[in-house]
């Protein structure tokens, strides 16, 4: 070995030396520099600035981190000790409301991006499995029936079980995929398909079609549509329509746009402009019965801001964040 190649091992040796204490120096001073263990702390002292931060008050923080604490706290070891839990839960809500990139947040946190992509992905699957079955089970036929019975009361539409429509999350670009999530707004994207009561909550929703299908293709190919295609949702029994008590019972429904098929269960507006009177009534009684998913929508893009930015993960990350956003609206 010449002189040569062993000056360049040297120099090498010495370069991955500084590089990683450069990240040690970053790294140790978290407890004392970073944004979690100084404007959190202070936030605590101030509702409505905390409520603004994480888009939960304090109580309902704390109720969150009992739940998750289990799921998420990670054991200590000799060569450094975890990120404990609530830290955790605080760098995943703060991506969530913001939808800053990870290596913002590393910089605000002290820690290393692909640690805060780490942290994202797993408290958001965690928050996924622990709510999914308090905040958002599958409706029974009684949960249905009062569905129903709200929308009669406040949208004066009859019969209805729910508001469905897609939304698109843009995403980036993953690689190798072609077409498949390039959507016709010429950005890619997620579908994030979901089904609205009467009072704006999110009851049954369906992430991950690909960006270029339809509104009606994604349904299609969600386990929501293909049992509600074969009729194997415990749905009420037929009614009579108020009003209208000589005539047939008539079917429980789902209203959607024009971009939903015609099936027993689901409806859509007459298409075309020349209409009847009758046809120009339902249509406008079917758009204000829709109009609460729409809204449903802007409300979870308002208080989880990431809805309204480019997601820089990959497919899969993206999607168990879009779960979680929709659960915990």
């Amino acid at each position: 070995m010449d002189y040569r190649t062993k000056i360049a091992i040297i120099t090498l040796l010495y370069m991955r030396r500084r590089r990683r204490h450069r990240f040690w120096v970053h790294r140790q001073y978290r407890r004392s520099h970073s944004e979690y263990y100084r404007l959190v702390q202070e936030l605590r002292f101030d509702d409505v600035l905390f409520q603004r931060y994480f888009r939960l008050n304090k109580t309902e923080f704390d109720k969150l981190l009992t739940i998750l604490a289990p799921r998420i706290t990670m054991q200590n070891t000799s060569f450094r000790l975890a990120i404990p839990p609530a830290e955790r839960l605080a760098i995943c809500l703060r991506y969530l409301a913001t939808g800053d990139s990870f290596t913002t947040i590393s910089y605000s946190y002290r820690v290393g991006v692909c640690t805060v992509a780490s942290i994202v992905g797993a408290v958001s699957q965690a928050i996924w499995e622990c709510l999914l079955d308090d905040y958002m089970p599958v409706p029974s036929k009684q949960d249905c029936s009062n569905i129903a019975a709200g929308f009669l009361e406040q949208w004066n539409f009859p019969n209805c079980l729910g508001s469905i429509d897609g939304k698109h999350v843009v995403i980036q670009a993953p690689p190798n995929s072609g077409s498949l999530f390039h959507n016709y707004k010429g950005t890619f994207s997620l579908v994030l398909l979901a089904v609205v009561d009467a009072k704006y909550l999110f009851r049954i929703i369906d992430v991950g079609g690909y960006g270029r299908n339809s509104d009606g293709g994604t349904l299609a190919n969600s386990a929501f549509g293909e049992a509600l295609r074969n009729g194997n949702l415990d749905l009420p029994d037929d009614s009579v329509l108020p009003g209208s008590q000589h005539c047939t019972p008539l079917p429980h429904v789902f209203v959607g746009d024009e971009a939903f098929p015609l099936q027993r269960n689901l409806l859509r507006p007459f298409p075309g402009c020349n209409l009847s009177r009758e046809k120009r009534i339902y249509n406008y009684r079917l758009s204000r019965a829709r109009l609460t998913v729409e809204c449903a929508f802007g409300i979870l893009t308002s208080q989880w801001r990431m809805y309204r930015r480019l997601l820089t993960v990959n497919p899969a990350k993206a999607e168990v964040c879009v779960n979680r956003g929709g659960l915990y609206h």
